[in-house]
C-alpha cells in the first residue's frame, strides 16, 4: 500500500479501530464471525429470517472484539449492552450508538471489588479467578474499582423498551454468571436464547448437572448448543 494511502487510512480511522480490524481481519473473512467461538454464527442460524430484533449483552466486553451480538447489529439489530468497565462503554457509545449502552454491573447487589486486567477480556469481580489468573506472569491486574452492583431485573425494568422480547441474552461475566441469572424476574424477562459460559471441564454431562444449566432448567429453559466454553439455553416453549 502506498504510503499516501497509508496516511488516508489513519486520518480516516482511529489507531484502537485500526488495531481491532488488523487483529479480527483474517478471522472475521474467513469465517463471518466477530465471536470468539463463532457463537454468533450458531445465532444467526436461529434467526437468520429475522432481520429485525433485540439482544441484551451482559458483560459486553467491546463493541466488535470478542462480540457475540455485532453481527447482528450490522443486520440493523438493536439492544442493551452492560458493561462495568469505563473505558469499554466509550467505545460502545461511539461504535454502537443504536443500543442503549450502561456503564454497570450486575448481580444480587451490594458493592464489589472489579479486578481489571491487561487483557479486559479477563476482568472480573471474583476474586480467587483474579489471583489464579496472576499466576502465569502473563497477565496482570492494572486497577482495582470499588463499585455498586444492581439486579438484572431492575436493570431492565428501567432500560428495557416497552412491550419489547428479548430474542436472545449473552452473559459472560468471568464468575458472575450465575449471580446475574438469579436477579432476573423469569416471569418478566424471558428471552428465547441465552447465551452463557460454563467452563471446562467440557463433556455435556457437566454441562447439565452444572448450577447453572440446572437454575436455567428450573426456569423453564433447556439445553440446546454448545461451543467451547458458550452454552446455549432455549425457552421449552420456544419452537427451533
Amino acid at each position: 500500500m502506498k504510503p499516501f494511502f497509508k496516511k488516508l487510512i489513519k486520518k480516516l480511522m482511529p489507531e484502537p479501530l485500526l488495531d481491532q480490524i488488523r487483529l479480527k481481519t483474517k478471522y472475521v473473512f474467513s469465517t463471518g464471525s466477530f465471536s470468539q467461538e463463532g457463537e454468533d454464527l450458531i445465532l444467526h442460524r436461529i434467526f437468520e429470517r429475522k432481520s429485525e430484533g433485540f439482544y441484551v449483552d451482559v458483560g459486553a466486553h467491546h463493541p466488535f472484539r470478542f462480540s457475540n451480538t455485532y453481527l447482528f447489529y450490522r443486520k440493523g439489530w438493536r439492544g442493551i449492552n452492560i458493561e462495568p468497565n469505563p473505558e469499554a462503554i466509550k467505545l460502545f457509545k461511539k461504535y454502537r450508538p443504536r443500543d442503549i449502552n450502561l456503564n454497570l454491573a450486575i448481580g444480587q447487589g451490594g458493592e464489589l471489588i472489579y479486578y481489571m486486567f491487561n487483557e479486559q477480556a479477563l476482568n472480573t469481580f471474583d476474586k480467587s479467578l483474579a489471583m489464579n489468573r496472576t499466576k502465569s506472569g502473563e497477565y496482570h491486574i492494572i486497577k482495582e474499582m470499588k463499585i455498586e452492583i444492581y439486579p438484572l431485573k431492575e436493570v431492565l425494568d428501567m432500560n428495557l423498551p416497552d412491550s419489547q422480547e428479548i430474542d436472545f441474552m449473552n452473559v459472560d461475566c468471568e464468575g458472575m454468571d450465575l449471580d446475574i441469572l438469579k436477579s432476573n424476574d423469569w416471569s418478566n424477562y424471558r428471552p428465547k436464547i441465552i447465551l452463557v459460559e460454563i467452563i471446562p471441564p467440557h463433556d455435556i454431562p457437566y454441562v447439565l448437572n452444572h448450577p447453572i444449566a440446572v437454575f436455567l432448567q428450573d426456569n423453564g429453559y433447556t439445553f440446546f448448543a454448545k461451543c467451547f466454553n458458550s452454552c446455549f439455553f432455549s425457552d421449552k416453549t420456544l419452537e427451533l
